[in-house]
């Protein structure tokens, strides 16, 4: 059985390689790989070729939820930035506060990182805040280098802040563990972590650059207001508060319901007139990306599951001395974010935290500090994709490992505070609350 298995491994590993050696996403990628891991288990009926279809379209919804929450909170996030809500906060942020650098650059930073806690993706935040909070960082005299390795990692942060982390969601659902309890084990770590991001990085190393030009660049909408900015966000926090205060009186609506009906009130206070069709159809190819890549993720982890694979991962991991596995974290996680994006959660992350739960550490904690780790492994190849977007978005030219190389203190800081809170997450189990 063990040889199968490792043969079914084997053809599961070579597929993906060989699918990237033809420049192929890392979608499609993976869907080959897990194709290929099917075929190979039918031949020792681990599935049976007729199973195959079954377990492919079962994989594909496992993750259903998740998708939902992901597409409901880019649309309340899309519809904020076409009413012109981001560049209004930016322009606020520089104008009223900039004889107070710090604050100013503090609130550049809740401003990042609101988009990508809210959608779980810090993708999102690039692409909705990114380009202006890069003029406002140059603006504030933040050095041109400095830039983008700020926004690759506040945008880390953001995917890994709460209320929605996509990596402990997948972790959550694969380990039967509730998805609550997350606020403050990972909003103190990441609201610290980024105020240490803008103080190390942040630092005045150019002349102050023009503001005029900076507000010239920046155009609001006179019709917007802090109203209409703030309206949706109290509607969308005092539905999540509701239900946890009045249990037995207010409904669970759930997050995707939530997101829905602020996006609707976010939409009726907009001062411009929005197509609220092509807005969701325009979030939709923007994250047709990151939805096939949790479709194709349930797909992997379901033929992992039927093959035995997922099985023989979860008795390697077991057999890893815990000293040499602490040791070996810092790489294997961003690497395995790096080469499989949210699959590196489902393939590695589910038989890690089932291990070390068995061992007394506190789940919900060991979570929250693997999914400091996760974002890191997003400025690595192959997809680097808050990497290259960090580039893209604040236009600097330079190589990408010169931008990488800006961010080697953070990134030292952020894994010893994830690595720290995994082994002290029972000390920390009192930030649990829910």
């Amino acid at each position: 059985m063990l040889i199968k298995t490792i043969f079914i491994s084997s053809v599961i590993v070579l597929a993906y390689a060989l699918a990237k050696s033809r420049k192929l996403s890392v979608e499609l990628s993976m869907f080959i790989s897990a194709v290929a891991g099917a075929l190979a288990g039918a031949i020792f009926q681990t599935p049976a070729v007729s199973e195959i279809p079954r377990h492919l379209v079962e994989g594909a919804f496992t993750y259903l939820d998740v998708i939902l929450v992901f597409f409901t909170a880019t649309l309340f996030i899309t519809i904020i930035q076409e009413s012109g809500g981001v560049n209004f906060a930016v322009r606020s942020a520089v104008i009223h506060f900039a004889r107070t650098r710090f604050l100013a650059m503090f609130l550049l930073m809740i401003i990042i990182l609101v988009p990508g806690a809210l959608t779980g993706a810090g993708s999102v935040s690039l692409l909705v805040v990114g380009a202006p909070v890069a003029l406002a960082l140059g603006a504030l005299g933040v050095a041109e280098n400095k830039i983008p390795a700020i926004l690759f990692i506040l945008a880390g942060l953001a995917a890994a802040a709460p209320p929605v982390n996509i990596w402990a969601m997948v972790l959550c659902a694969g380990t039967a563990i509730p998805y609550v309890g997350f606020e403050l084990p990972l909003g103190i770590p990441v609201i610290i972590l980024g105020t240490l991001t803008i103080l190390i990085l942040g630092r005045r190393q150019a002349e102050t650059g023009s503001l005029q030009e900076f507000l010239d660049k920046i155009e609001i909408n006179p019709g917007m207001n802090w109203f209409r900015l703030l309206a949706p966000f109290i509607v969308f926090f005092g539905l999540v508060v509701a239900y946890r205060y009045f249990p037995f009186s207010f409904p669970i609506l759930g997050l995707p319901l939530e997101f829905f009906l602020a996006s609707v009130v976010a939409f009726s206070l907009s001062p411009v007139k929005l197509n609220f069709i092509r807005v969701a159809s325009s979030t939709v190819s923007k994250l047709l990306p990151l939805l096939a890549t949790m479709v194709i993720v349930g797909m992997l982890q379901q033929v992992m599951a039927a093959t035995g694979v997922k099985g023989l991962l979860s008795y390697a991991v077991l057999i890893i001395p815990i000293g040499l596995l602490f040791f070996l974290l810092p790489l294997i996680i961003p690497v395995s974010e790096g080469v499989l994006t949210y699959g590196g959660a489902a393939i590695i992350g589910i038989p890690l935290v089932w291990y070390l739960n068995s061992l007394g550490y506190h789940a919900t904690v060991v979570i929250s500090g693997l999914s400091l780790l996760w974002p890191l492994g997003d400025g690595l190849p192959p997809t680097a994709l808050i990497g290259r977007l960090s580039l893209m978005v604040s236009g600097y030219e330079g190589s990408y490992w010169k931008f990488l190389k800006q961010t080697w203190i953070l990134w030292i800081i952020i894994t010893l505070t994830g690595i720290l809170m995994i082994l002290f997450s029972s000390k920390l189990s009192f930030l649990v609350i829910g």
